[in-house]
């Protein structure tokens, strides 16, 4: 593989087949190589034609040029002599290029959209990723968060002006609150972990009201999301560790005994990271209680029994709702999300301000409240501002749209969808926790029965080739080499069908030692990478290589 003269570099040959030999310029039909963005363009060159500037106030003409400017010419557009500024940034205006590359507005739309061309999305495929819920988004909801007076509504408006606004927040209150079997919610908190954030400080806001602050332990099963015991930590507890048992649910005898004066509270993900129900969740519930703590639920698994148990039933006494899992909202790449944190009675005089409240007809936002009322030993704040406008409205699109009978159609969806992928690979993929019974709305897999070698890392980049995104791996923790599939409820029996025809196939590879699966994927855009020394040695910052030797004559 060689390096042309403009830095660019073709595609390994290892992704030809047979004798067919690799293209000059590396595309393979439409898939286009794309090179870096710096090997594209030119740090002296732009797309953009600028005019001179002016000279800075207080100086006279011709005063901002650089010392080395000829006569008449205008100074670097971008540039200030000795610190001086062209521009009301003064001295703070750099002094040197940036380095960054100049490109056409072709070239530019041309690279991006090349890129994208390489990305893996909802709208080409199945996306397998467990405990994330990377499901379609139906375009309505969309349609319907991009409206004037929802997409452009700012914080600082006047109450009179965004009354369309909060009433969504409110409508959208109330069907959490009644989704759930709870009596409050917080709609402020902006993602799963500040939804559990808040949580945990409306408990330790309670616990002080009733002049037992001293207790200081937050218990976390093994099967809770990784998050949980980070919240913990960071509110001020310390965590213990409750074990699991023999399938995969949480240890309730292990819990009871080590409950106490000291416990503040517990914090369980339900379904859980295996997949699994916690069928004891109201004797826990009723346990910790009967201790003088109270139950956190991480309920960003919720949309797998949404519309058919309301944790308030269980003994819940707050939980944070995934906007963005289980009532539709893009999701990926760090956001945009929202997680609304539901509460109990017990909880509820403590929960943060603001809410939105219906006053004689007008909508307004509560933000400070005096003994006597809802909030009334309330915590706090959470945010600056209240929320995210697009998810809100988004998420009651979502609701109003299906009602009850698709809402639990959702939930009854995604548990079947689940179930079907593991019972037809439990034959050839090891399902640690299949014997105990059906799973909820992800499929838990491990490693085992593999060739000697080979791990979960190969079957997953044997999934690109047959063009899956792969599933969740290494995670929960609790499974050796984890392979964690969530099919969601709106992926297709075809789909789910033709999923489990590739994950088959590349299972008895790895079974049978194929040495190829070692050095896939082999049709992806790039080749395998070596992960560890990407992770340990990052290469944040592009330099212009130094010139190649010419070769000689």
């Amino acid at each position: 593989m060689s390096i042309n003269q403009s830095g660019w570099r073709p595609t390994s040959p290892e992704a030809n087949t047979g004798n067919v030999p690799a293209s000059v310029t590396g595309n393979k039909a439409l898939m286009l190589e794309e090179a870096l963005i710096f090997e594209i363009g030119d740090a002296h060159s732009t797309g953009v034609d600028f005019a001179a500037p002016s000279p800075p106030r207080g100086e006279g003409r011709g005063e901002g040029k650089p010392s080395n400017a000829a006569p008449g010419t205008a100074p670097h557009p971008t540039l200030s002599p000795k610190g001086r500024g062209l521009s009301r940034l003064g001295n703070l205006s750099r002094t040197a290029p940036i380095g960054l590359p100049g490109l056409s507005e072709p070239e530019t739309v041309r690279h991006y959209t090349r890129l994208s061309r390489q990305n893996y999305g909802i709208d080409l495929g199945f996306f397998p990723l467990g405990s994330c819920t990377m499901k379609h988004n139906p375009r309505l909801n969309e349609k319907m968060a991009r409206l004037p007076g929802f997409s452009d509504v700012h914080p600082l408006q006047p109450v009179d002006t965004v009354q369309g606004a909060l009433e969504v927040i409110h409508q959208l209150a109330h069907w959490l609150v009644t989704l759930t079997g709870m009596t409050s919610v917080a709609m402020s908190p902006k993602a799963g972990a500040h939804g559990e954030l808040c949580g945990i400080l409306a408990i330790r806001a309670a616990l002080e009201a009733k002049g037992e602050g001293a207790r200081k332990i937050i218990l976390v099963p093994e099967s809770a999301h990784g998050t949980n015991p980070a919240t913990a930590a960071f509110a001020g507890y310390s965590v213990e560790d409750i074990p699991a048992t023999a399938e995969g649910r949480v240890d309730t005898a292990a819990l009871k005994a080590r409950l106490g004066p000291d416990v503040a509270g517990v914090m369980i993900t339900n379904p859980n990271t295996c997949g699994l129900f916690e069928r004891d969740m109201r004797e826990i519930s009723d346990a910790v209680h009967a201790a003088g703590g109270f139950v956190y639920c991480d309920g960003a698994n919720f949309n797998a029994i949404v519309g058919r148990v309301r944790p308030g039933d269980l003994g819940i006494d707050a939980m944070h709702i995934n906007l963005h899992k289980t009532f539709s909202t893009p999701h990926g790449g760090g956001g945009p999300g929202s997680g609304p944190v539901v509460f109990s009675e017990a909880l509820t005089p403590y929960a943060p301000l603001p809410f939105v409240e219906n006053q004689d007809g007008q909508f307004v936002l509560v933000e400070e409240e005096t003994a006597g009322e809802h909030h009334a030993g309330s915590f706090g704040r959470m945010v600056a501002f209240h929320g995210q406008m697009g998810m809100f409205t988004r998420a009651l699109t979502y609701i109003l749209s299906h009602g009850a009978d698709g809402l639990r159609q959702v939930s009854e969806d995604a548990v079947l969808n689940a179930n079907y992928i593991l019972r037809s690979l439990d034959d050839t993929l090891d399902a640690p926790f299949g014997p105990s019974g059906p799973c909820m709305h992800e499929a838990l897999f491990s490693d085992s029965g593999l060739a000697a070698g080979f791990s979960t890392i190969d079957i997953a980049k044997g999934l690109i080739d047959e063009g899956f995104h792969p599933m969740t791996m290494y995670f929960p923790l609790v499974v050796h080499g984890a392979m964690l599939v969530e099919p969601t409820e709106t992926e297709s029996k075809a789909a789910l069908d033709q999923f489990i025809a590739a994950l088959r196939s590349v299972a008895e590879r790895a079974k049978a030692g194929d040495p190829s699966l070692k050095t896939a994927p082999h049709f992806a855009p790039r080749a395998r990478l070596d992960e560890t020394l990407a992770a340990r040695k990052p290469v944040l910052v592009w330099k212009d290589p130094a010139p190649l030797a010419q070769a000689a004559e």
